[in-house]
């Protein structure tokens, strides 16, 4: 009788275990809910946004610029203030899904040279597609210093977060 109820617990705690695996291949195929609202629509998953403007990266799931200083790559929860005046929500991101790229950046910077200057990318904000209405909002294209680049004509002279708090530049941008 102890070998039968040994077996069944054995045999359960192995499905068990089969189950939470098929699911963590599951939540990380699917990261809609990670990207910020600046950031490409037409993606599920994207685990780095290369930014061919400033020759930078933005790390998804964990919400961290990557960009060289003094010949090393950075990591940052905002842009350098070089980069002040670039703006996240009209400039080009090219979602790139491997580990590390700026290991390649001149392979990458070579490939999507292309995209440099170009500002005619639909963004998540401005998606009416349901699976983009749970998307990260932690960070609103601030650059960390606490002023938007713009609302794209939106949100009435608001700034960037939607309040009337003194925030952004109220230029709006036109998309043309």
């Amino acid at each position: 009788m102890k070998k039968i109820i040994f077996t069944a617990a054995i045999l359960i705690g192995c499905l068990s275990f089969k189950t939470a695996d098929a699911q963590l291949r599951i939540n990380l195929g699917f990261n809609v809910g990670s990207q910020p609202e600046w950031g490409p629509v037409g993606y599920t998953h994207a685990e780095y946004y290369y930014m061919p403007d400033i020759d930078a990266y933005y790390d998804v799931p964990n919400h961290q610029y990557v960009y060289n200083q003094n010949n090393a790559w950075v990591r940052s929860s905002a842009l350098p203030p070089r980069y002040q005046n670039y703006d996240l929500y009209h400039g080009y991101k090219v979602v790139v899904n491997q580990p590390n790229p700026w290991q390649h950046n001149a392979d990458i910077r070579a490939k999507y040279a292309g995209y440099k200057g170009r500002h005619d990318q639909p963004i998540i904000r401005e998606s009416h597609d349901q699976k983009y209405s749970n998307h990260w909002n932690g960070d609103r294209g601030n650059n960390g210093n606490g002023h938007g680049n713009g609302n794209n004509g939106h949100d009435n002279g608001k700034g960037n977060d939607g309040r009337d708090n003194g925030h952004g530049n109220d230029k709006g941008h036109d998309n043309k």
